[in-house]
């Protein structure tokens, strides 16, 4: 995973293809690193690209998601995430939409330019 700032209101978070080796437990440590960088942060707008995300979706932990990572987004106060996803994502195209007990919409996108055209918006 790699973060780098885009311009003074968002932040851009990269997943690298080393993440199909991630068990659960692994995902989770990074998604606590992810969490320090946002809440230092401060930015209103996240783009994940997730293109070359290789971990199994079914191993995430999504009950450890909603209880440790989302309450930290909350309190962060993004306003919005924008995911850049393979473009045979089924999600793409479905309309923005809070994750869990996210306070923030989610929106999944099949290329960076969409994703970044979204927040803007």
């Amino acid at each position: 995973m790699h973060a780098h700032l885009v311009h003074e209101d968002d932040l851009e978070i990269r997943w690298y293809d080393a993440s199909s080796t991630f068990t659960c437990e692994t995902f989770n440590a990074r998604g606590a690193l992810f969490a320090d960088v946002v809440e230092r942060c401060g930015r209103s707008t996240i783009l994940i690209d997730a293109v070359q995300f290789g971990m199994n979706a079914e191993d995430l932990d999504v009950e450890w998601r909603d209880a440790n990572l989302i309450p930290r987004l909350n309190a962060a106060g993004p306003h919005k995430i924008a995911l850049i996803v393979p473009a045979d994502f089924p999600m793409i195209g479905a309309p923005p939409a809070p994750e869990g007990p996210s306070d923030h919409p989610t929106a999944s996108f099949a290329t960076s330019a969409q994703a970044r055209a979204w927040p803007a918006a």
